[in-house]
C-alpha cells in the first residue's frame, strides 16, 4: 500500500506540468494581468488564493477584486509552451518571448491593465 502511495508520488512528480502564459482579467473595467508561469494550474489557483484571503500582493488588482467583486473576474490560459523532449530544457527565455508577445499584444499597462512595464536593459 505505501509502495503505491511512493509510485503515485513519483509520477506525479516527474508528470510534466503545463507552462504558459496566464491571465486574471477584470470585465468590469476592462483591465488584464499577463504572465509567464511554469505551472499555470498551479498559478491560476496561487492568484485565486490570495485574492480570496485578501493578501494579494498587486495592490491595484485586490482593490478591484474587492470593489467588483470575483464575479467581475476571469482566470484563464492564453497560450502554452510546448517543451523540448530534452532533460536540459530551460523554458526561461521562451516563456519570455512568449510573454513579452502577449504584452504587447494586450498591453495591460496603466489604465488598461495591472502589469507593470518593465525596464528594457
Amino acid at each position: 500500500m505505501m509502495d503505491d502511495r511512493k509510485e503515485k508520488i513519483r509520477k506525479y512528480k516527474e508528470t510534466p506540468k503545463p507552462m504558459g502564459i496566464i491571465r486574471i482579467h477584470n470585465s468590469r473595467n476592462g483591465k488584464s494581468l499577463v504572465e509567464a508561469s511554469r505551472d499555470v494550474r498551479a498559478s491560476l489557483n496561487r492568484h485565486q488564493a490570495q485574492l480570496k484571503m485578501g493578501r494579494h500582493p498587486i495592490a491595484a488588482l485586490a482593490s478591484d477584486w474587492n470593489a467588483h467583486g470575483p464575479e467581475a473576474f476571469s482566470f484563464e490560459v492564453l497560450d502554452t509552451l510546448e517543451p523540448p523532449d530534452r532533460l536540459d530544457y530551460d523554458p526561461t527565455a521562451d516563456l519570455r518571448v512568449l510573454e513579452d508577445m502577449w504584452l504587447d499584444k494586450l498591453q495591460p499597462f496603466d489604465d488598461q491593465g495591472y502589469n507593470k512595464r518593465k525596464r528594457r536593459a
